[in-house]
């Protein structure tokens, strides 16, 4: 592999070189808590520090070393829309039902923002905007429409630009056009997430890392009790925000579709040739369902990028050769280039494409983003600390109805394979239609 990766390349999320995971907590939790949060994502560790700070005493557990999941693997991207557009939502659920959902995405956006600037955390939060490269006419025309109607509804700009006019944020002719977001955002997820946690710890937050979570028990009393491998724990309420990571519990692993998701990142280049690369610095997608995606590096010069997601994909040489693919497929600049680090994690779909909040008596959960994990976490962890702490004004949307599944699955999808070759399908006959 050392033709194509640097002689200290890393399996490994680039984002841990500034802020790498680490053991928490040898000792074991407590018997008993206001509040156990299994999970130590950006939901977890959102619900824990307005808990704490709200009087509660609250416990993380994770069965990982906090921060060993996806909230330090993801891409950092700070958006306001989901795999369903605009005008899908706008077709199945009516105007209304969209523009509230749009509107609390929205609102998502903003909130992780203000969390960043009220907890003073360095972690390169910007809004440099995005990049939404067509990879066909049909795709071209397709958002077009859906970005115009979302415009016009609720005022989210947007400028389209024509196949000639691509280079001016990307340094690549494979797209038929595309679309600036101007201000989508970005931030460096390792950090962010190391910041929210350092604050949660000054809360008074436990937090036990190591520690895997075998079933949850609602007692007669009201109260939960959450059997662990080092022990029952008693608690008022309980927050589920495991995601892709949803391994021991039932009710929950039957609603979110794990899938593997995989990155890397370049070698250092010259700057003027990352400024060829990606002009504006902004953050970059294709119009793909399975999407390709790109964005540089906030702390060197480098570009991060992604691409493959569900592919069954083998050891770290498997999956850096195919990210290296990508690369050189849509920045033919890049391919003189090595890859640094190269690294996967687990996100998790619904079966209906929605993240989803709510509550099953004292049993509060969050999950199954859909690629909105740093925005939708962030939110869902602060509104059901709200609920718990009996603050007003915390609905939701996304809690306004069940949270779907399949019969007879378990939560392992064996129909992944299936469901990519749809949705690759999909793109093709949206391709055709220009």
């Amino acid at each position: 592999m050392s033709d194509i990766t640097t002689p200290d390349f890393k399996f490994q999320p680039y984002w841990w070189d500034a802020a790498a995971p680490v053991p928490f907590e040898e000792r074991d939790p407590k018997n008993g808590y206001d509040v156990v949060i299994i999970g130590s994502g950006f939901t977890g560790v959102s619900a824990a520090l307005h808990l704490a700070r709200g009087g509660h005493e609250v416990a993380i557990l994770d069965r990982q070393n906090p921060g060993e999941g996806a909230s330090r693997r993801n891409a950092g991207f700070i958006g306001r829309v989901l795999k369903k557009s605009y005008s899908e939502l706008a077709a199945a659920k009516g105007k209304d039902k969209a523009r509230a959902i749009y509107g609390e995405l929205n609102a998502a956006y903003r909130f992780t923002f203000d969390l960043i600037e009220k907890e003073d955390i360095a972690c390169f939060a910007a809004r440099p905007g995005r990049f939404i490269g067509a990879t066909s006419r049909g795709h071209f025309n397709a958002l077009a429409k859906d970005l115009a109607v979302l415009e016009a509804d609720m005022g989210f700009a947007h400028t389209m630009l024509p196949r000639e006019r691509v280079r001016e944020e990307l340094g690549t002719d494979v797209y038929e056009g595309g679309a600036v977001i101007p201000d989508s955002g970005s931030l460096h997820p390792g950090l962010y997430h190391k910041g929210l946690l350092d604050r949660t710890v000054a809360a008074g937050v436990g937090v036990f890392g190591r520690t895997e979570v075998l079933a949850i028990r609602e007692l007669a009393n009201g109260k939960c009790e959450v059997q662990t491998d080092r022990g029952t724990i008693i608690a008022d309420h309980v927050v589920v925000g495991t995601n892709g990571y949803t391994s021991r519990l039932g009710w929950f692993r039957r609603r979110v579709v794990p899938f593997r998701a995989y990155m890397a990142a370049t070698e250092e280049m010259p700057q003027e040739l990352l400024d060829r690369l990606i002009p504006h610095g902004r953050t970059v997608i294709d119009s793909n369902t399975n999407i390709d995606f790109f964005r540089p590096a906030p702390d060197s010069r480098r570009i991060l990028f992604g691409g493959a997601t569900a592919a069954p994909l083998g050891g770290p040489e498997e999956i850096a050769r195919r990210m290296k693919g990508i690369i050189d497929r849509v920045l033919p600049e890049a391919r003189g280039l090595r890859l640094s680090h190269a690294w996967d994690g687990y996100c998790a779909g619904t079966f209906d494409l929605m993240p989803h909040m709510g509550r099953n008596g004292n049993v509060h959960y969050a999950m199954g983003y859909n690629f909105a994990g740093v925005t939708m976490g962030s939110t869902f962890g602060r509104k059901i600390a709200a609920r718990i702490l009996g603050e007003p004004d915390q609905d939701s949307i996304f809690a306004a109805k069940g949270f779907p599944t399949m019969p007879f699955y378990t939560g392992k999808p064996w129909f992944l394979g299936l469901a990519m070759r749809y949705f690759d399908w999909h793109d093709r006959q949206l391709a055709r239609s220009a």
